[in-house]
């Protein structure tokens, strides 16, 4: 073959070659954006350092959200690099009377599979999206708050209101909020959007809806609080409803104790940012995932 004709070849599978890889980095949609409360592309680094100078972190989550659970443990990963013993973990998904067999566990005194017949209302997605977290809790020897209100209670005052908590025994209120009563106000923003949300069809038991809801968030901002020491970092798994604008947990720890550095993260879909003002995108949290509409889901 003549050197005109090889030269030629050459620049021909060279441009094919280029053509491919610009195709195929034009078809390759991002599966989430790491943003800050101004916007911006968020840096990861630069967010842990910030997070991690913190008292507590509350990542809110979609319970499903495969991308949620990946950052989560990453993060875990990376605080731990940073705060070591000091890090505690705690978590929406598991109720506080859970705590003894969890503790249990941790402490290496029998399998998981002795651990799970024991443990009452375990989600479904346990083994792909939270099973990781404990294990990284049991690996590091960090504790592992079950910080949820047991479910059978919230239903309780679901069905009965707040009143019903007076008929209860030490040890059953023991697992609910002592502030709950105490701070209460159905007019707080997380509580007053939810009958707000109900337009013209409020249901007459709204505010036992309104308690119910209240008692998980009152319940896990307890045990949160319960836990923590000066110096230590928490980091809290929970639905980003119960978090986002500085509502539900993170209203009542301001409440009950005012004063500790809180900062939070939260995942939304691309189709509800594009939809958020301004001002929404800018108080949701401290750090936004965004996560594409078309994402798979785990299994709830």
């Amino acid at each position: 073959m003549k050197p005109f004709q090889l030269m030629r070849n050459f620049l021909f599978t060279c441009t094919l070659i280029l053509c491919f890889i610009t195709d195929s980095s034009a078809q390759q949609p991002p599966a989430y954006q790491l943003l800050n409360n101004k916007g911006e592309v968020a840096d990861y680094e630069v967010m842990i350092k910030d997070l991690a100078a913190g008292d507590m972190v509350f990542f809110g989550e979609y319970h499903t959200n495969p991308i949620s659970h990946w950052m989560q443990l990453e993060m875990c990963k990376s605080f731990y690099a940073i705060k070591g013993k000091e890090l505690y973990l705690g978590a929406e998904m598991f109720e506080n009377g859970n705590q003894l067999v969890i503790d249990e566990y941790l402490q290496g005194y029998y399998e998981e599979d002795k651990m799970i017949p024991e443990i009452t209302q375990l989600w479904n997605n346990y083994k792909t999206d939270y099973k990781p977290l404990l294990d990284f809790a049991k690996e590091n020897e960090l504790r592992f708050i079950a910080t949820n209100i047991p479910r059978r209670y919230a239903s309780m005052i679901y069905k009965g209101g707040i009143g019903i908590l007076d008929q209860l025994s030490d040890e059953a209120k023991a697992m609910i909020s002592p502030d709950l009563k105490k701070y209460f106000d159905p007019t707080v923003k997380a509580y007053a959007e939810m009958a707000e949300k109900m337009g013209g069809h409020v249901p007459p038991n709204m505010l036992n809806i309104q308690t119910s809801q209240a008692s998980k968030d009152a319940t896990m901002a307890h045990f949160s609080l319960k836990n923590f020491q000066k110096g230590n970092l928490l980091f809290h798994f929970e639905g980003s409803y119960h978090s986002n604008y500085d509502q539900g947990i993170i209203w009542w720890i301001n409440k009950v104790q005012p004063g500790l550095t809180i900062k939070s993260i939260t995942t939304v879909n691309s189709s509800e940012w594009e939809t958020m003002t301004e001002e929404e995108k800018s108080t949701i949290a401290d750090y936004i995932i965004v996560v594409a509409d078309s994402m798979t889901q785990t299994n709830r």
